[in-house]
This record gives C-alpha cells, structure tokens and sequence, in this order.
C-alpha cells in the first residue's frame, strides 16, 4: 500500500497564493504518475495537473500561467504552487499518484479562495 499525505491547504483571499505537498509513503514508494485532482461542490472531480517520473507536465487549460506542479523524486513529494487564486478554485484538492500500477488517492485538502 501507498499512502498520500497531502499539506498546505487553508484559507487564502483572491489574487493569493498556496502551495500545496503530497507526499507518498508506504510499501511502495517511487511512483511513475502523480497528479493533483480536485473537486467543487456539485461538480465532478477534475484532473488540475499531472507530472510524470520525468518531470514532463500537463495542466488544465483553467489554471495554466497560474499554477505549476512539480516533484522532488528523492522525497517522492508532489507540489502545486498555486498563484492567482480565483474564487472559482475553491474546492477539495486531491492528491493522486501511480505506483506499480496501482492507483492512490489522498484524503484531499479544502482550498478556499475568498473574493
């Protein structure tokens, strides 16, 4: 099993930024795929970004120029600096990742932007 531990959530005012961490521990711990999904109250869960073993990245149109995602392979840590937040973005931000191919999930973090 592996377990996704995510930080950096909170509160934050419109045009603010965030960085959020997840961290992935366990049986296994080097994974090929991570991502950060999120979901808004009635909405569907939606992928944010995506960043391979690599460091090759893909985003969503809504947050590309705003938001970056990166990894630290030795800690085998997942990051999204999120700038420019926008009311819109309030949601639950999930950690996910790949391993063995096998899929994670974590237990998501509240991110509320305030206008």
């Amino acid at each position: 099993q592996v377990q996704l531990v995510e930080s950096g959530g909170g509160l934050v005012q419109a045009g603010g930024s965030l960085r959020l961490s997840c961290a992935a521990s366990g049986s296994i711990t080097s994974t090929n795929t991570m991502a950060w999904h999120r979901q808004a109250p009635g909405k569907q869960r939606e992928l944010v970004a995506r960043i391979y073993y690599d460091g090759t990245t893909n985003y969503a149109d809504s947050v590309k120029g705003r938001f970056t995602i990166s990894r630290d392979n030795a800690k085998n840590t997942m990051y999204l600096q999120m700038n420019s937040l926008k009311p819109e973005n309030t949601a639950v931000y999930y950690c996910f990742a790949i391993a063995a191919g096998r899929q994670y999930w974590g237990q998501g973090t509240q991110v509320t932007v305030s206008s």
